[in-house]
């Protein structure tokens, strides 16, 4: 797994007394996974060990979303409106093929892209199910063998492809939550 930590300050001065700050956030992890098993490895790290969220969702959050979209291409993808599924049908053959290519050619979820309402977790689980739930799934991916389901968005993939696509979204959502040891080593810093 390759990980970066940005420990730049990330304040910009607004008013005088900012300029002597020296006050520092933690910035997101930059994640690459190997495996999904390494995925699961920092899911379960991250329950252990602790966290900071440098976004809005929380271990559970992120597990439960991942676990939900990770099921589509074998369960089946939940029904958008109309309006969605054509917006979706056009962007599978315009655009959609060519984000595809460059998500898996960067290894890089892209930032800001508007989640299915359907798959955007509640925070009502443990992390430690949620975590559970998430290798379960992982495990089930990993183990399946077809038929699958197709995407609205980037039609039938082949199973690399999906284990490919998963990694980088794990990577994405778990990059949000920082482990308690290494907040630890920012407060050193400062």
């Amino acid at each position: 797994m390759a990980l970066a930590i940005d420990t730049t300050p990330s304040f910009l001065p607004t008013q005088p007394q900012d300029i002597c700050s020296t006050e520092m956030t933690i910035s997101r992890r930059i994640l690459q996974f190997a495996s999904l098993e390494e995925a699961v490895a920092d899911a379960e790290s991250l329950l252990k060990t602790g966290y900071v969220k440098t976004g809005n969702w929380d271990l559970s959050q992120c597990c439960d979303h991942m676990t939900r979209v990770m099921l589509y291409p074998m369960d089946g993808f939940p029904q958008f409106p109309i309006h969605l599924r054509v917006a979706t049908f056009i962007l599978r053959f315009t655009i959609a093929p060519m984000m595809l290519k460059k998500m898996l050619r960067s290894n890089k979820w892209p930032e800001r892209v508007p989640t299915d309402q359907q798959s955007i977790p509640a925070r009502t689980e443990l992390d430690a199910l949620s975590a559970q739930k998430f290798r379960s799934a992982v495990s089930r991916l990993l183990e399946y063998n077809g038929p699958w389901k197709t995407s609205p968005l980037f039609g039938l993939l082949p199973k690399e492809t999906l284990v490919h696509l998963h990694r980088i979204h794990c990577a994405h959502h778990l990059g949000f939550l920082v482990p308690e040891n290494i907040r630890d080593s920012y407060a050193e810093l400062s």
